[in-house]
Parts: C-alpha cells; sequence; structure tokens
C-alpha cells in the first residue's frame, strides 16, 4: 500500500512540475519593454549660469521649467545603462521632444541620435521614436525631414508605412502587436496640438490593417489623450488633443487600449471608457531629465499589462564636473549621495522662481491706470505675502492667521512656498497620496482663506466699485453695482459667505490634483491585456464608468460641503 502511495506522489509530483512548467511558459511576456518622454536634450554649457533671481547656495542655477538642462545628457546615459542592463527590456519607445531646442538647434538631435546608435549596437534592442512640439517645424533649422532622417534608425527603418506629410510611421513589435506613431503636433504652434481629421482616418486604417495582420495596436504620441490635471482642457489646454473625448471613443472603438503620451511632463495614468464599453488607457510620462527622473517598464500577455515606475538615481558626476565647469563639491555631492533627491530641490526651486515671476503686475499684463490694477495688483502682493512670509514664530503667518480666527497647523515646513511645491512636485512625481485633510492641505488651503480674508480688508470699496463701474460703463450702465452690493449685504450681512464659497469651490480641485483615485496606479499596476476584450466585459465597463461618474460627484459634492460645514461652524 506504501508503494502504491509512493508511486502515485511520485506522478503527481511531475504532473504537478510539468503543470507549473506549462504555466511558466503560457505566463511569459510577449512584449517587454520601457517607455520614457521629454528628454530635453541640451548642450551642455562650458560653465554653470545663472537661469534668474534664485537666492539658493545649492540650486541657484535652476531655470524656470525645473529642467536638468546641463545634466540632461547624463542622466540620458544613465537611463540607456539601465534599459542595456535590464533583461526584461527588449525595446525602448520615447514619445517625443527628445532634445529642448531641437528646432533651432539640430546638433541637439544629433548628439542624441548618436547615444541611441550606440545603446542599439552594443545592446541589440531597438528604439522606436516619436516627434514632439520642441522636435521640428516649419521653416526651421530641423524640418520634420530632417527629423525622420537624423532617427531614420528609430523607427522609420522598420516602418511598414509611414506619412510624408509628417512624422507619423508603424512598426510591428514582437509577433502580436504594432505600434501606431502619430506625429500629434502642429508645426506652425509652440505647443498646441496638430490633430486633423487626416491623421484620425490614418489612426484608423493603420489599427484595421493591424487587426487584419492578426496584431493588437498601441499607439504613441506626445500630446496627452486624456486629463491628467483638473480641467486640463481648460488650464492646461495646449498639452491634450483637442475633442479628447471623442478622440478617445474612435480609438478605444478601434481597438486601441494602451496610448503612450508625454508633454505635461507628470507620471500619470488615466482611463476611459467608450460609449460601446471599450477602455483605454493614456499613460503621460513625465520628463526623464526632470524629477523624478522617472521612465515606466512594461511587459505585457494577452491576459495582462504589468507596469512599473523607474527612477535614475545617479549620474558620472565626474564626466559631469569635467564636461561644465562651476558645480561645487557640496552640489557634486549631494547628486552621489541620491539624484532623485538632489532633483527635487532642482525642481522645487525653479517652480517657485517660475510663479514668482508670475506674480509680477508687467507678467500679468494689467497697466498702471487700467480698471483692474489696484484690485490685482493688492491680491498679487497678498499672495507674495502670505508665500513668502515665515509660517511660524513672530510676525509669522501663522499669528496673522490668528486674527481672522484660522488656525494654521504646525508643521516642518518654513514657508507657504515650501508646501506650494511639495504639492507640485508629487503631481510630476504621479501616485498622489495626500489625504485631504493632511498638514500640506491644511496648510494650503487655510493660506487660500487668509488670502481671501486679508486681502478683502485691505482692499477699499472704491477699489471693488471703480474696477466694476469702470467695466461696466464700457457696457452701457453705471447704476448695477450699487444695486447688487446693496441686495449682497441685505442677504449675506457681508462678504464671508463669499469667503466660504469661493474656499469651497476651490477645494474639489485641489483635491483632484493631490489625491489619485480614478482606480489606476500612475506609476505600477496590472491591467487586463488586449486578449480578455469580450461583450459582457464591454457591459460590465459602462456600468463601472457610470458609477464611477456618479461616484466622483458625490465626492466633489462631498468635499464642498465639508469645506463650508467646518468654515462656518
Amino acid at each position: 500500500m506504501k508503494k502504491i502511495i509512493s508511486i502515485l506522489l511520485s506522478v503527481l509530483m511531475v504532473v504537478s512540475c510539468v503543470s507549473v512548467g506549462f504555466a511558466a511558459e503560457a505566463e511569459e511576456p510577449d512584449l517587454k519593454f520601457a517607455v520614457a518622454s521629454d528628454l530635453h536634450y541640451n548642450v551642455p554649457e562650458e560653465e554653470l549660469t545663472a537661469s534668474g533671481e534664485i537666492d539658493d547656495e545649492i540650486y541657484w542655477y535652476a531655470n524656470r521649467r525645473a529642467s536638468m538642462d546641463n545634466e540632461s545628457g547624463f542622466i540620458i546615459d544613465e537611463f540607456l545603462n539601465q534599459c542595456a542592463e535590464n533583461d526584461d527590456v527588449d525595446f525602448v519607445l520615447v514619445s517625443g521632444d527628445i532634445a529642448d531646442n531641437g528646432k533651432s538647434i539640430k546638433q541637439e538631435h544629433l548628439d542624441v541620435a548618436a547615444k541611441f546608435k550606440a545603446f542599439e549596437e552594443k545592446t541589440g534592442k531597438q528604439i522606436y521614436v516619436t516627434v514632439g512640439n520642441h522636435d521640428a517645424g516649419l521653416n526651421c533649422e530641423t524640418t520634420y525631414e530632417d527629423f525622420k532622417e537624423i532617427y531614420h534608425d528609430f523607427g522609420y527603418a522598420e516602418a511598414l508605412t509611414t506619412v510624408e506629410e509628417n512624422c507619423s510611421y508603424t512598426a510591428d513589435l514582437g509577433d502580436k502587436y504594432r505600434l501606431i506613431s502619430l506625429d500629434s503636433c502642429d508645426y506652425d504652434k509652440s505647443t498646441e496640438d496638430g490633430m486633423t481629421a487626416e491623421k484620425l482616418e490614418w489612426v484608423h486604417e493603420q489599427a484595421k490593417l493591424a487587426k487584419a495582420d492578426g496584431r493588437y495596436p498601441i499607439l504613441m504620441m506626445h500630446h496627452n489623450l486624456l486629463d491628467h490635471l483638473p480641467l486640463q482642457r481648460l488650464l492646461s489646454h495646449d498639452f491634450i488633443v483637442r475633442f479628447h473625448y471623442t478622440t478617445a471613443t474612435l480609438f478605444a472603438d478601434w481597438g486601441i487600449k494602451l496610448v503612450f503620451t508625454g508633454h505635461e511632463h507628470c507620471s500619470d495614468a488615466t482611463s476611459y471608457t467608450s460609449p460601446a464599453g471599450n477602455k483605454i488607457y493614456d499613460f503621460a510620462t513625465t520628463s526623464l531629465t526632470m524629477y523624478p527622473l522617472q521612465y515606466r517598464t512594461f511587459e505585457i500577455t494577452d491576459k495582462e499589462i504589468n507596469y512599473a515606475a523607474q527612477t535614475v538615481d545617479t549620474l558620472d558626476t565626474d564626466a559631469l564636473s569635467a564636461t561644465v565647469k562651476g558645480y561645487s563639491q557640496e552640489q557634486l555631492d549631494l547628486m552621489n549621495a541620491g539624484l532623485n533627491s538632489y532633483a527635487k530641490g532642482y525642481l522645487k526651486a525653479g517652480v517657485q522662481w517660475r510663479l514668482t515671476r508670475s506674480l509680477k503686475m508687467e507678467q500679468i499684463g494689467i497697466a498702471e491706470g487700467e480698471p483692474f490694477y489696484n484690485l490685482v495688483n493688492t491680491a498679487v502682493g497678498g499672495l507674495r505675502k502670505i508665500l513668502e512670509q515665515p509660517l511660524y514664530g513672530e510676525g509669522g503667518i501663522q499669528e496673522l492667521a490668528k486674527e481672522y480666527n484660522l488656525d494654521i497647523p504646525d508643521s516642518e515646513y518654513e514657508t507657504g512656498w515650501q508646501v506650494v511645491t511639495e504639492l507640485v512636485a508629487a503631481h510630476y512625481e504621479g501616485s498622489e497620496n495626500f489625504h485631504f485633510e493632511s498638514t500640506e492641505i491644511t496648510i494650503f488651503l487655510r493660506l487660500v482663506a487668509l488670502l481671501l480674508k486679508d486681502d478683502l480688508s485691505t482692499v477699499t470699496d472704491e477699489v471693488f466699485l471703480e474696477a466694476a463701474n469702470s467695466i461696466l460703463a464700457d457696457l452701457g450702465t453705471d447704476s448695477i453695482v450699487s444695486d447688487l452690493t446693496k441686495l449682497g449685504t441685505q442677504i449675506f450681512g457681508g462678504v464671508t459667505p463669499m469667503e466660504y464659497f469661493l474656499l469651497a469651490a476651490v477645494s474639489p480641485l485641489v483635491h483632484a490634483f493631490i489625491v489619485d483615485d480614478d482606480g489606476v496606479d500612475d506609476n505600477n499596476g496590472t491591467l487586463e491585456g488586449y486578449g480578455t476584450v469580450t461583450a459582457e466585459g464591454n457591459v460590465y465597463n459602462v456600468a463601472d464608468s457610470i458609477y464611477g461618474f456618479f461616484n466622483k460627484l458625490a465626492q466633489m459634492l462631498s468635499t464642498v460641503l465639508s469645506v463650508l460645514y467646518k468654515m462656518i461652524f
């Protein structure tokens, strides 16, 4: 009996091992690749120069876009080294803005192309590119014919189809997938998309050809397909394609599930479900050469799409300092201790300088003597004061806030600017996880409330009425302001309810900016594969999409009511 049991156990063990072997073989990815975007390569300076008025002993040379220009080539080198050493990367996709001044400095493209060529020759791994708004243009030093020539070996040489009028092409990826590299740019404009009916029809035709050849279509373009900011179509319209929901519906129903984009410089993934139930994902990849120095890797089977964020956290500082003079030993030591942390400090310095510059009347574009000048100048001055003054200590913002019955919680932040730039950095990094009642958000919202209260207390009725009367006079009336002011006072008893309303209105936008709750993790996750699409699944997708819409609406209303309740009671 024991002998029989032993034989049966042995057979079961053999069968189990064989089954595991078959399962492992079945789960082997069909595609393994890396996706990077917005490399923004710059030819390095001979010596560091100050880009602006930044008072910081480490980041004094940061620029307004917070891109690490002089370090860019060395960051690209490390990125390519990581891809070369990673057995889970068989090829590389780059979704535009390869060169920072590519339209006017062709040498930048030639330098990057040389890096790409060396990588391919060393590894045998293929790089595929698409054009970005910084890369080529009409009547520029780098035309789109030049772009296709310089990057001939990085997609165009393998292309199944190309488009003469722009930089679009298609190429096969492995045995089951086809890349549709779509030129989404407008060559006459700086950042705006150039989507046309002809380009959409070309995508449709390529998607049908891919399906006829038994392949799944993957699309790559520079401009975003879906919103990666709250109200992006309104607040950042040059970074997303026009009629984006219509375009996303078409792409999804044509069988495209994955879209890789850049341009917005944020690490964000989001999804959209067409009315027919087809789901499409837009992976916006942040700029490789600005914080968080990030790219993604993908492994795809019929059943699953697995992705993970990867970070460049080192570079050759010896080569950098030998190429660019002027780095202090402290700067180099900080880079060696953790390049990503260094890049975050650089980003925050650049963002603060950029926003500070924009908070000047000459930048806003309102001249002294114009109707809104006094009103806006007071508001801008108040905002600068609140952001620049120390949060704590004698004469600090915390003391000022108490005068208006507002409590600024204790924290490690020294100024309002540090809070604001921390939230901006989180947006670039993706997978935002600030709780709405976190210290950062609490401080931010109360700074907004303080701005409203403090500014309203310093702006006289004459300033308000002067601005309003001037506008209304242009419209042919001058009596409405007085009537509305009296009516508002009778109903509300002052301006406080308006302060509550404005703060509550801001809250959902803040919440959407700092909380990633769209169901798709920005940096690491697993999605259903191309081979899982079924009619039953599409019905579920539609139902889930409807539920998600009403759930977000409920969350927004809940946020508004919560803020109102806390402010009033």
